[in-house]
């Protein structure tokens, strides 16, 4: 039975990976920083499959520990400071997770097995200012927030421990991918989340920002399968992981209102407090290279997410209503 660890297995992408890899037969040993507020509701339903180890990013010794006691084959870095508005006002801290924390964890595979396969959570945010469009491998680097900044460290450390140690180390630089695990923090899942609320009747208005704002939007369970094919190779590379689509957060309130019936225009509302004070205006990959060699494509139209992540919403408030008391 294979063995992985992944760091950040409470988040977004590293539940859809965790049940993904438990479906290959992997034994999964998952970290968690050790902290009051650990929230496993991501992982609730398959936690008694999975090891639950403490560590964190900030703590090399604890990761050289998870390394040398549980000896996973692959090793795949999810955690990160990963919301990039708060990358903004927390710059230091985004820097100290996002990208040194990949150099933690580097040099423990490094130390403790070298023979470790690792894949390292690389981002679209690193292209930020565009410099061609659609972006590749091979596109010039532009990042335009603090997270887009500390997540191209940790794409070039990567790249240098690969070639100083020979380490099968592979960057993965996915774009947008979303899924009904989404954090609310996000523009999308806070859209769709408003688009059941407003349209069960709990919520009158939805304030965002930039609406012209155009990204390349994938579903995350998509986007894990591709993580792993890449450390399933004869030799260890970079990867852009996209749709090849681009639309705006515009199209995205439209559909998702379009699918209860309600006419976005009438509850959505632009705040200029959501601006970022540096925009990334458009995002759009070029997976080619991840169909080639990977031969990997994803499954989900825009359209689809879309409407599978407010059908979602919808379903999860009418459940906690009927589990609301009646006060009479």
């Amino acid at each position: 039975m294979p063995k992985a660890l992944i760091t950040g297995i409470t988040g977004q992408d590293g539940s859809y990976l965790a049940e993904f890899l438990l479906g290959q037969g992997y034994e999964v040993i998952g970290m968690v920083r050790r902290t009051s507020t650990t929230n496993f509701d991501r992982i609730r339903d398959f936690q008694d499959r999975i090891t639950v180890v403490q560590g964190d990013l900030l703590d090399q010794v604890s990761l050289i520990n998870i390394l040398q006691e549980h000896r996973p084959e692959e090793v795949f870095n999810l955690a990160a400071q990963s919301f990039v508005p708060a990358s903004f006002t927390q710059p230091v801290l985004t820097g100290e997770f996002t990208a040194l924390g990949v150099t933690r964890i580097l040099d423990a595979v490094r130390i403790a097995d070298r023979s470790i396969r690792f894949y390292q959570a690389s981002s679209s945010e690193m292209f930020g200012k565009v410099q061609e469009v659609p972006q590749r491998e091979s596109t010039p680097f532009y990042p335009r927030s603090p997270y887009g900044a500390a997540k191209l460290y940790g794409h070039w450390i990567t790249i240098n421990y690969r070639e100083s140690y020979n380490l099968f180390a592979c960057s993965g630089i996915l774009f947008n991918h979303e899924s009904p695990r989404r954090g609310l923090e996000f523009v999308t899942r806070k859209i769709t989340h408003a688009v059941a609320r407003i349209k069960l009747g709990m919520q009158e208005e939805l304030r965002l920002g930039n609406l012209d704002a155009r990204r390349d939007w994938g579903y995350a369970p998509d986007y894990v399968h591709a993580m792993w094919l890449m450390l399933q190779q004869d030799h260890p590379d970079d990867y852009v992981v996209a749709t090849g689509e681009t639309h705006s957060v515009r199209e995205f309130c439209q559909v998702a209102f379009d699918h209860v019936g309600l006419d976005w225009e009438k509850y959505v509302a632009v705040d200029p407090k959501f601006y970022r004070p540096a925009e990334v205006d458009l995002l759009v990959g070029d997976p080619s290279k991840a169909g080639r060699v990977l031969h990997w494509e994803p499954s989900v139209t825009f359209q689809q997410l879309v409407r599978i992540m407010v059908d979602a919403d919808v379903a999860a408030l009418q459940q906690m209503g009927n589990h609301t008391p009646h006060v009479g």
